[in-house]
Formats: structure tokens, C-alpha cells, sequence
């Protein structure tokens, strides 16, 4: 299932969450187009590595924990983290707020990171991309806006059908994945690249527990408009 848009209307302009959204794509460009060098050598400089987040000089890694969030290894890998923030963001910042959302967003990807780390201590592979973050928007979404539908793209074999699904469908499809992946990658060698499926579980759940202690709803501000 591909998501493509919802059917709440932001109240405000989500200025955070079209920040977000250009300095993920202008970075990406102006770290691939020098060259695959260039790209590599920013990726390996950036990008969090558990392992010397848990060597010696661990401090010395805490800055990736921010940087490594908005690298991303391929166009692919940005395109499909991008659609996920442009459908959901715009609503989780208008339940939290400029401020907050900024807040959550960074303290969302920080934490999905960790997670990932913790589980992959030996690893030497630098861990990059948005996704993390955007994980826990979901959580949040699915919590503020649980009686919200989705319009996604449902592939049927070689055709697709176009259809307004509940959020908790979509969003619980997707997280269900991602523990499926998540629990056959534990046996995968130190040292594996991949997909970071933990950071995903990390984060989703910490945005949905976080918009739950933040009492955060749709009530609290007259309800969401369709």
C-alpha cells in the first residue's frame, strides 16, 4: 500500500514541516551532484556509526545522531520518506504547534536512531535517512488522528486501485512490516547494510507514545477539518 494524501486540512501553514522538507532534498543534492566521492565521504563523516558511537570516543559521535537524519542513500530512499512527511507532518505540527512539532521531530529521530544503535552496537555501517524521524510522525498521526482516512494506491498483480482507507490501516500495515523485517533482521551479521527497521519501530513508537502523554487530540482544538 502506497499512501498519497488524507483528508485533513491543516489549519495553518505548516512552515516547520516545509522546512523539513526542502533542507532533506537541498542537502541531498548538494551532497550527491559533487560525486559519488564526495557522497560516500559524507555518508561515512555524517552518518551515525553505532560502533563509534560505542567505542572510545562515543561523544565525539553525538552530533550524528542530528546530521545522519537528513542524509539519504539513494533518490529513492528520499522520494519515499518525503511523501510519508508531506502526507502526515502538516497535521501532527498543527496538533503540536511550530515549536513543539520542531521539537518532537528532532527528539522523534534521535530516539528512533538509538534504537537502532543499541541493537546494532557492532556495527560499522553509517546509518542515515529521515525515516526514523518520520516513523514517529506516524505514531503521532495515528494517535491524534485515528478516525482519519488515506487515500492509497492499493497494486492489485499488474493493475492498482486508488482507495480511502482508515489511518490505523495504512499506518498499522506499515508498522507490522516493519517489526516482520525488523525481527528477521536480528540474526543479519554486524556489519550489514539494509534498511534500519528498528529505527522504524524505535520511532513509531515513541511518537505514539509521546502525543499520548502530550494529552495532545484533535478536540482540544474544535476538531480536525475535512
Amino acid at each position: 500500500m502506497i499512501p498519497i494524501g488524507d483528508e485533513i486540512r491543516s489549519r495553518r501553514v505548516p512552515v516547520v514541516n516545509y522546512t523539513l522538507l526542502a533542507v532533506n532534498i537541498v542537502v541531498f543534492f548538494l551532497t550527491s551532484l559533487p560525486g559519488d566521492s564526495f557522497f560516500m565521504a559524507t555518508i561515512m563523516d555524517f552518518g551515525l556509526i553505532p560502533a563509534q558511537l560505542f567505542g572510545g570516543n562515543g561523544a565525539a559521535a553525538l552530533p550524528d545522531f542530528f546530521t545522519s537524519m537528513f542524509l539519504h542513500g539513494s533518490l529513492v530512499h528520499l522520494g519515499g520518506n518525503m511523501l510519508y512527511l508531506w502526507i502526515f507532518g502538516d497535521n501532527v505540527e498543527d496538533a503540536m504547534g511550530h515549536v513543539g512539532y520542531s521539537i518532537f521531530y528532532l527528539a522523534g529521530g534521535v530516539l528512533a536512531a538509538l534504537t537502532h544503535a543499541l541493537l546494532n552496537m557492532q556495527s560499522t555501517v553509517p546509518t542515515v535517512g529521515a525515516s526514523g524521524a518520520i516513523a514517529a510522525v506516524l505514531g503521532a498521526y495515528l494517535v491524534l488522528f485515528p478516525g482519519s482516512r488515506v487515500r492509497t494506491i492499493i497494486p492489485l498483480g499488474y493493475y492498482m486501485r486508488v482507495a480511502m482507507l482508515p489511518a490505523a490501516a495504512v499506518l498499522g500495515f506499515w508498522f507490522v512490516l516493519q517489526l516482520f523485517e525488523g525481527v528477521l533482521s536480528l540474526g543479519a551479521p554486524a556489519g550489514t547494510g539494509g534498511v534500519a527497521f528498528w529505527a522504524h519501530i524505535g520511532g513509531f513508537v515513541v511518537g505514539a507514545v509521546i502525543a499520548k502523554l502530550l494529552a495532545q487530540s484533535p478536540d482540544r482544538y474544535g476538531g480536525p477539518t475535512y
